[in-house]
C-alpha cells in the first residue's frame, strides 16, 4: 500500500471528512473510486472504502464515503491514514513522485559524498522535507529544486546540493 495522506477530522455534519494529504497535488485522487484506509500505516489490514465524493480544500482534500452518513460516523475513521495499491494509483506526471517511491533512496551530495539513505518524508506546511539517515546521524533537507537536483527512483539515487559537514 502507498500511504496517501491521513483523515484529521470530520468535516461538517453529513459525513464529510479532512484529509492530510502527504505530499502535493492530490487532485487526482479524487477521481479514484474507492480509497483504503487503515490506523496505522505500517498495517497489513487496510479496509476499502467506496468513495462518494473528493474535492480540493484549502492544501488538503474533503471527502465523502459511501455509508460515513454522519458526524458519529466521520468521528469514528478521524486518524485513520489513506492509502491505495500502488496499481490503483494516478501515473505520476514528471518530476512527481509518491513519498513511499522516495523511502530507501540513497541521497549522495554533488561531490559524490553519501549522505545517508531517506528514512522518511515531513510535511512541514511551505515544503516537503527528506529525513536522512546514516546510522546515528539525521539530516533534514528540504525538499525543494534549491537543494535537490536529481531524482533517479530505478537507480535508487538522490542527488542534493548540501554539505556533507551540515
Amino acid at each position: 500500500m502507498i500511504v496517501l495522506g491521513r483523515i484529521i477530522a470530520p468535516f461538517g455534519v453529513q459525513g464529510w471528512v479532512k484529509v492530510h494529504p502527504f505530499g502535493d497535488a492530490p487532485d487526482a485522487w479524487c477521481r479514484m473510486s474507492q480509497w483504503w484506509l487503515a490506523a496505522d500505516p505500517d498495517a497489513t489490514a487496510w479496509q476499502p472504502y467506496a468513495l462518494q465524493e473528493a474535492n480540493p480544500h484549502g492544501k488538503g482534500l474533503v471527502a465523502k464515503f459511501v455509508g460515513i452518513d454522519g458526524r458519529d460516523a466521520a468521528e469514528a475513521i478521524d486518524g485513520r491514514y489513506v492509502g491505495a495499491p500502488r496499481e490503483a494509483l494516478p501515473e505520476n506526471a514528471a518530476d512527481e513522485y509518491y513519498w513511499a517511491d522516495l523511502v530507501g533512496l540513497e541521497v549522495l551530495n554533488q561531490d559524490g559524498v553519501r549522505l545517508g539513505k531517506v528514512a522518511s518524508l515531513l510535511s512541514s506546511g511551505a515544503h516537503e522535507v527528506l529525513c536522512v539517515r546514516e546510522g546515528e546521524h539525521e539530516r533534514l533537507l528540504p525538499f525543494v529544486a534549491q537543494v535537490v537536483k536529481s531524482v533517479d527512483v530505478r537507480g535508487g539515487v538522490i542527488r542534493v546540493d548540501w554539505g556533507a559537514e551540515w
